[in-house]
């Protein structure tokens, strides 16, 4: 007699290996919950929102101080400073990523505007070779920072203070102590007060500049985030010796990251000599202090290692309007410098205090 068969149809061993469980869906949120929870309470996005908060009191408590600060001629002003503080920042951010830092981002600005206008004013070159000119003088001194630091092992703070005073004096010797203007170049003054979104939408008159601040701070952080160059950068301010020990060149991407910010300094040199239409030999100094307390305002550690594009947008963003809003107010300008300092030396303790929680 025959066993008798069970006509229902049975799983095979490879389907029942394949076939697994969906996750309640309360566990499915509860960990999606739990992620985005990680991701929020971390200790830079902590600081970007933080800088971001600061940033929207400031801008209210100055608006309902002052009636003029909220005025749209204004905020164009506002935003026409954090164009050229941003870049500068934005420059400033990759060096000290790597655990550097750069005292001469102010002056190699003023240097590179001096070269522009030595090239399209006394010169009398087309615009392009101008703007290439500007770019080309700051990568060079980037890399001539560069150079003094990875290759003869001066101290960064010492190597970019000597630069600091050299190019200051370069821009007076070549200027020969006087502003030069670019009135044979009308064309010039686009690059920073014309507005080619204000062409296309008249509520919006946003400058040029800051639009051009906004593609140099999407190409950085695409560079920090996406290229070698990048990864390099945060592995030199996070362990130098441990890179320099797997086999890579550190010297050499140490004189790139320099370079890069020196470039980045030209473009600087550009937005500020177009909207001022001239070279000012004299102008320079104190920008680097501006820039550097926005890197650190924005979250990237001075220690080295961390720091994103977006949190030192932010900084540049608070630095200006924090500068516009005393002004406004009819604050002294020694009172202001009082300010900044004091905002420079809490931000620095903020970041002395998330690296101890780190």
């Amino acid at each position: 007699m025959k066993p008798a068969i069970d006509p229902s149809p049975q799983p095979s061993p490879a389907a029942g290996a394949r076939e697994r469980p969906p996750l309640p869906l309360g566990e499915g949120w509860g960990e999606a919950l739990a992620a985005l929870k990680t991701r929020l309470f971390a200790p830079a996005t902590r600081q970007k929102l933080l800088a971001f908060a600061s940033l929207i009191v400031m801008m209210l408590f100055f608006g309902l101080a002052s009636p003029n600060f909220l005025q749209m001629d204004n905020l164009v002003t506002i935003l026409q400073a954090t164009a050229v503080n941003g870049v500068l920042a934005i420059a400033c951010t990759f060096v000290i990523i790597t655990g550097g830092i750069d005292l001469s981002v102010g002056t190699l600005m003023t240097f590179c505007a001096v070269m522009t206008g030595v090239v399209l004013s006394y010169w009398g070159m087309p615009l392009p070779l101008g703007i290439v000119a500007a770019i080309f003088f700051g990568a060079l001194a980037g890399l001539t920072s560069g150079t003094l630091i990875a290759k003869l092992k001066i101290p960064p703070f010492i190597a970019t203070l000597g630069m600091m005073m050299l190019l200051k004096g370069l821009s007076l010797v070549i200027s020969g102590t006087k502003p030069i203007y670019f009135n044979d170049t009308p064309n010039f003054s686009m690059i920073s007060q014309d507005s080619l979104l204000g062409d296309i939408i008249p509520a919006l008159p946003i400058p040029n500049a800051v639009l051009i601040l906004f593609a140099v701070a999407v190409a950085a952080s695409v560079v920090l985030n996406k290229t070698s160059l990048g990864r390099y950068t945060f592995a030199l301010g996070s362990n130098e010796e441990a890179v320099r020990l797997s086999g890579v060149n550190v010297d050499l991407w140490k004189m790139v990251v320099y370079t890069l910010s020196g470039g980045i300094c030209g473009i600087a040199g550009l937005l500020i000599a177009s909207r001022l239409n001239s070279a000012q030999p004299a102008l320079g100094q104190g920008y680097e202090l501006d820039a550097i307390a926005a890197v650190v305002i924005g979250g990237t550690s001075l220690s080295g290692g961390t720091g994103t594009v977006l949190g030192t947008i932010i900084g540049a963003f608070i630095m200006s309007v924090l500068t516009n809003g005393l002004r406004i107010m009819s604050v002294a300008q020694e009172w202001q410098t009082v300010v900044t300092g004091a905002i420079i030396i809490l931000a620095v303790y903020t970041d002395i205090l998330r690296r101890r929680h780190l």
